[in-house]
């Protein structure tokens, strides 16, 4: 039996150019001109990794699919979104992957999570079986809100990170929550937690002294994921200015969210049109070479990234932010209180002191709050038919 297997594939796809215009292009908190930086903003583009459908990879849970093409697209852009939070957590907003140059070991340590493999941190294997134990079956499409609640439970076993990852629920942040949660716990050298300090314990081997606690960060680096409902069929207007806004932001993680069937990962905007890496291609999986270091081109979109007007976003998303200290959270804070005041802007959330008294404990929700909610976040992420390939496993 043979069936075709249609996807975008990179090789005869022809991509477009950025469109010559007035408009600033916004890539993750960082503004462009197409006319003098065009180098600048794709190599931007190239530099933030780039996770696909692959195929012939280990078989998930051992006796699984080998490939995740046709539902996975969602899990490689939860994949993507959290990436960025841990090459800004390891190696900087600036960092840049130039082909043929040889990388510092944290790139490699930070690829080496998302890798296709039942042991890394992030991999596909993990994300689809961590959301058995929350109802959804091997193979099953996933929305925004559940890809971020699987990667929250996954980053708990990643000690080299060390991220505190906190998702609003009810289209509300409270701060309160977010600093308790960041504070919760001082990180220590190779950013493992530390026992609690107490007076005359040693401390890395060294007895601790008086000024050790002023010296040691007591704040974990933020990963704040905000699932949200912009409207019913369609994104409502009213929003995407502020949705915008959002781009403009230097602790911005982009997007997570996409046409009907088909999720994308958005990374910034120019004009009216959302600029988004697209996991709708079939790669190889990539096993690491002789000398054991891993090939790494694919993992990068060398081509111009591919756009679609604002209006046509599926109105369930969650919008991604990075906040590496108490100083970068402050100032996000400030941000947001200051974009509920632009004009014509309807706020996507609400930023709050505390939790008000008539919220759910945060501590109990499940990866389904309740059905009805499950149901309307994943209301098109459920469906077998795919609209851009006949798939053949």
């Amino acid at each position: 039996l043979f069936l075709a297997t249609l996807t975008y594939d990179t090789l005869r796809f022809e991509y477009e150019d950025f469109p010559e215009t007035k408009e600033p292009v916004w890539i993750l908190g960082r503004k462009y001109s197409v006319f003098t930086e065009k180098e600048e903003i794709l190599l931007d583009v190239t530099s933030r990794l780039w996770f696909t459908y692959r195929k012939n990879f280990p078989a998930i849970g051992g006796t699984g699919p080998t490939s995740d093409t046709g539902w996975g697209c969602m899990l490689r852009c939860g994949q993507m979104i959290f990436a960025q939070a841990l090459v800004c957590r390891h190696l900087g907003r600036d960092w840049r992957w130039i082909k043929g140059k040889r990388q510092m070991d944290n790139y490699f340590n930070v690829l080496n999570a998302f890798i296709d493999k039942k042991d890394s941190y992030y991999s596909i294997h993990q994300i689809a079986q961590m959301g058995v134990g929350e109802g959804k079956s091997i193979g099953q499409w996933y929305g925004p809100n559940t890809v971020a609640q699987v990667l929250k439970k996954l980053a708990t076993f990643d000690t080299w990170s060390s991220l505190a990852v906190h998702i609003a629920m009810d289209n509300t942040v409270v701060m309160e929550e977010i600093r308790r949660l960041c504070q919760s716990n001082v990180p220590c050298a190779g950013a493992a937690a530390c026992p609690a300090l107490e007076s005359g314990v040693l401390y890395n081997g060294c007895p601790e002294d008086v000024g050790l606690r002023e010296r040691l960060p007591l704040w974990k680096p933020l990963v704040l994921l905000i699932p949200l409902r912009l409207g019913l069929t369609e994104i409502n207007e009213a929003y995407i200015e502020t949705l915008k806004h959002c781009f403009m932001m230097p602790q911005s993680l982009g997007v997570i969210g996409g046409k009907p069937n088909s999720a994308h990962y958005f990374i910034g905007y120019v004009g009216e049109e959302l600029i988004y890496l697209d996991p709708h291609t079939t790669q190889p999986a990539v096993e690491p070479g002789d000398s054991g270091c891993l090939p790494d081109e694919s993992f990068h979109c060398q081509h111009p990234p591919c756009r679609m007007s604002i209006a046509e976003l599926d109105p369930s998303i969650a919008v991604g932010f990075f906040c590496n200290t108490e100083a970068d959270f402050n100032d996000w804070c400030q941000q947001i209180k200051k974009l509920s005041l632009v004009r014509g802007a309807l706020p996507m959330f609400e930023l709050v002191e505390r939790q008000p008294s008539h919220f759910s404990n945060p501590d109990v929700l499940n990866l389904t709050p309740d059905s009805s909610d499950a149901d309307r976040l994943e209301r098109f992420f459920d469906s077998e038919d795919e609209d851009f390939e006949i798939l053949s496993l």
